[in-house]
């Protein structure tokens, strides 16, 4: 697990793992400027109850929500994003360590939408629905997290680089029949996800690495083993 995670992060060096980041952070940031530009004009164009000061206190409360709105949803519209062109992450990773395996099975464009609106729903609502536990049970909000992000991140994370080489129910069942390194590498996902700035490497990081979790679980890993040694 830790080898398969030194070589996920390696794989930062690829040229189209930079190129996935890069599509991500800056399409997040022109998205979450329109939107900030949008709603401040609103506001300061609008006159919400007549009184100039309580419209000022409005608008500047508006910002501010705007500003801690795009702060918490900022690293989930980057992994969206990212989602659409993780496959080429994918096929670097497997480029350069496993040359050997056959050409992967082609998925349409209605199968990366519908990815890339999982990945988004999952990691949203997760954190929505768990945010009141987080605040009202001290000492377990760590677990909580952890678990919940852990089981899903791994799952979506997994399924996604499964699919490639396998139907989806295959890799369902390939998942539930060696449920523990999947968890394991979506709470290593998810841990990373907590840490500000490499949040925003996330999606590379977890595609690249989870690469190397399905390969060792399937054998794949045996030949990567034996070029690059123990």
């Amino acid at each position: 697990m830790i080898r398969a995670l030194l070589l996920a992060i390696g794989q930062l060096s690829d040229p189209a793992s930079r190129r996935v980041v890069w599509i991500g952070v800056l399409s997040a940031i022109a998205a979450f400027a329109l939107l900030a530009g949008a709603v401040w004009w609103a506001l300061f164009h609008t006159a919400l109850t007549g009184y100039a000061w309580v419209d000022g206190v409005l608008d500047v409360l508006g910002g501010l929500a705007v500003l801690v709105l795009a702060w918490v949803l900022f690293p989930a519209t980057v992994g969206m994003v990212s989602s659409f062109f993780l496959d080429e992450v994918v096929q670097a990773v497997e480029r350069r360590h496993y040359p050997q395996l056959p050409p992967p099975r082609q998925t349409g464009l209605g199968e990366e939408l519908l990815t890339a609106l999982r990945f988004f729903a999952i990691v949203l609502l997760v954190n929505l629905f768990a945010l009141p536990l987080y605040l009202m049970v001290p000492g377990l909000n760590l677990l909580i997290f952890y678990t919940a992000n852990g089981y899903l991140l791994g799952r979506e994370y997994f399924e996604m680089v499964a699919i490639r080489r396998m139907g989806r129910k295959e890799a369902g069942f390939l998942r539930r029949s060696n449920p523990l390194k999947p968890f394991l590498a979506g709470a290593v996902i998810a841990f990373l996800s907590t840490i500000p700035f490499v949040n925003l490497l996330v999606p590379v990081i977890a595609s690249a690495f989870m690469v190397h979790v399905y390969h060792s679980m399937t054998g794949s890993m045996t030949g990567l083993s034996r070029r690059e040694g123990p």
